[in-house]
């Protein structure tokens, strides 16, 4: 069991016929505290009813929440969810939101320099104030887990190569690997060798890549590992990728074998865009089950 600390958006994905909890950073620290890690959010909420409700969903997943402050100016997050023929989804996300200004407390640096794992998104630094909180944490962090979670136009390429810098491990989908690599020149059409490239540009020696359906590669201390996915049917893929990676850092903080790692990985992935909303209930009888293990 590890301690980490998930640093960043909490709010309501809103679909056209209903709306759930979300935000990266959140879903991947639900699905954490699921394999019984010791677990604590970091963020903002407005002090109004939607903010209210995420509190509670915290308190019941058993995240640790002292540290999620509750702003008066500002309205807890909510991002407009549009889902095309195929279960993949596009966002509308609202700026500014409760979430874009979350300061630094003495006692959230402490949680994070005491946690064994910091983990991180791209879309937190689209407003100054929750920024440079991001820096001041960084500054602590013992392994940094950078997810990088392109939505446009909420990104500037020159921070993300300095967070990737700042980084113990980044995790990619493909389109976000060959955009960043092409803004560092990379002379790579391949995937690996893109991968490679960034593991250099960036002194990173752990980097995990994303495929769809096609599942995922992680590079880890050199060395290549596969999954090729899982066929399903997609529901949708709202925080697939979330659950992927918080089943993939719990395993490898555990010691686990990077391969049977990444494949629990595409698997919790799979099962996740088999149902609706970013945090369904998955069991491990279920996900074994399905990876017939």
């Amino acid at each position: 069991m590890a301690k980490i600390v998930c640093f960043g958006e909490v709010l309501w994905d809103v679909f056209p016929t209903h709306k759930k909890i979300g935000g990266a950073p959140l879903n991947v620290a639900t699905r954490l505290q699921s394999f019984n890690n010791e677990v604590a959010m970091i963020s903002a909420i407005g002090n109004d009813n939607l903010g209210e409700i995420i509190l509670n969903y915290l308190d019941k997943h058993q995240i640790n929440r002292k540290q999620v402050q509750i702003l008066n100016d500002f309205e807890t997050g909510k991002v407009a969810v549009t889902l095309n023929e195929k279960g993949a989804a596009k966002y509308t996300i609202e700026h500014p939101k409760a979430w874009d200004k979350i300061t630094v407390t003495k006692e959230a640096l402490a949680l994070v320099e005491n946690a064994d794992a910091f983990v991180f998104g791209s879309l937190i630094t689209r407003d100054s104030v929750s920024k440079n909180t991001l820096y001041k944490f960084l500054e602590k962090a013992k392994y940094k887990i950078f997810d990088v979670n392109l939505r446009a136009p909420f990104y500037e390429k020159s921070i993300l190569i300095q967070l990737m810098k700042k980084a113990d491990f980044i995790k990619f989908n493909d389109e976000e690997l060959y955009e960043i690599a092409l803004y560092l020149n990379s002379p790579f059409k391949n995937l690996e060798q893109n991968i490679y490239f960034l593991s250099k540009e960036t002194n990173t020696k752990h980097i995990c890549v994303t495929k769809g359906e096609h599942g995922a590669v992680l590079l880890y201390n050199d060395t290549l590992f596969y999954n090729s996915g899982y066929q399903i049917k997609v529901k949708d893929t709202v925080g697939s990728g979330d659950s992927f990676l918080a089943t993939l850092v719990s395993n490898l903080l555990d010691n686990k074998n990077p391969q049977k790692a990444i494949n629990k990985a595409c698997a919790v992935g799979a099962l996740v865009a088999q149902k609706e909303g970013a945090n369904p209930l998955i069991l491990d009888a279920e996900i074994k089950v399905f990876m017939n293990d």
